[in-house]
């Protein structure tokens, strides 16, 4: 039987590096403190004027082709995560195939919010599993969120940054490494809490959207707090337990990176000690899509992911969607 294996990573952060001091003074007041104390958050890289989503990807895809010893022709699909997209039509992906020279390569986007990477990578390892035509596959989350803020909304403006991460997922016979399970949910009641709601077919872009601001994220209602910490814990649970092994059984988590603390509470509910949950939120704050893969690409620049380990993929977003995922490294 195929497996769909990742061969390799890559990530990349714009240059621009904002300090919580920055927004203590774009805001007019202290929220350093809330913000390290509570996420864990100390600084986070933001897109220039110039620079897009395609950029974002294209340099993680590089790095990610470069670590796997591949060319970009190789490539026989792509698929990028993400909700703030090139354009709204085409696919982000298109542009990004036709920079990098993946010439041989099908391309689609998805959006199941920062659930997406996770999503993407369950849809990735079953077309290998399903089909012996896929030999290679890249799997991309970005984000480039700061486009989308309200500077003046200290809910929002200091907590989401860009970047992207990347994945090569390969097929592999007669192993046991790779994907092994996964489990996608989604509480659908909640998708006008969180959003970016102007700028599609139900709310075009006109003076009145933008006068409103429609056209950025907005939370609009506040999240149950214990709500990541229930669904998060059930979705790793129930995985584990259909590949007959336990959460403590896990080598690696990788979280949405949102919320320390509920990464924290998360691995306390599951029994599992805290120091197996890799984060880069500390310098990178939230990047949707992109957390994931940039989080893992990050782990194994650190040396920390060995043959055979045993890792969780959790993410949850707007929709609210939620994607969890075991592989084998």
């Amino acid at each position: 039987m195929r497996k769909a294996v990742i061969l390799s990573t890559g990530s990349y952060a714009p240059e621009l590096v904002l300090p919580n001091s920055y927004f203590d003074k774009l805001l007019g007041e202290n929220v350093s403190n809330w913000l390290e104390e509570n996420l864990n958050i100390y600084e986070r890289h933001w897109c220039k004027e110039n620079e897009s989503t395609a950029d974002l990807c294209q340099h993680a895809s590089e790095k990610a082709l470069l670590n796997a010893g591949i060319n970009a022709n190789d490539i026989d699909l792509i698929i990028i995560s993400t909700d703030t997209p090139e354009y709204i039509s085409p696919s982000t992906a298109s542009v990004l195939q036709n920079r990098i020279g993946a010439t041989n390569a099908g391309t689609f986007d998805i959006n199941s919010a920062c659930a997406g990477f996770v999503t993407a990578v369950d849809i990735g390892a079953k077309y290998i599993i399903a089909d012996d035509k896929y030999k290679y596959i890249l799997v991309i989350g970005a984000y480039a969120m700061s486009k989308y803020l309200d500077k003046t909304d200290k809910k929002t403006v200091n907590l989401f940054a860009d970047g992207a991460g990347a994945v090569i997922l390969q097929s592999k016979e007669n192993t046991t490494r790779g994907f092994l399970d996964s489990e996608l949910h989604t509480e659908g009641q909640y998708h006008s809490w969180m959003g970016i709601y102007a700028g599609g077919t139900h709310k075009p872009i006109t003076e009145e959207t933008i006068a409103k601001k429609d056209n950025l994220l907005k939370f609009v209602s506040k999240f149950p707090k214990e709500f990541n910490v229930d669904k998060w814990s059930k979705t790793i649970e129930n995985i584990t337990s259909r590949i007959n092994i336990k959460p403590t059984d896990i080598d690696h988590y990788f979280f949405t990176q949102i919320n320390i603390n509920t990464i924290h509470q998360t691995l306390d509910a599951l029994g599992v000690p805290r120091e197996k949950a890799h984060t880069i939120m500390d310098r990178y704050a939230y990047t949707g899509s992109a957390c994931i893969p940039m989080a893992i690409d990050d782990a194994v620049k650190q040396g920390k992911l060995k043959e055979n380990d045993l890792i969780v993929l959790m993410g949850s977003g707007g929709g609210l969607a939620f994607a969890g995922a075991v592989l084998r490294w």
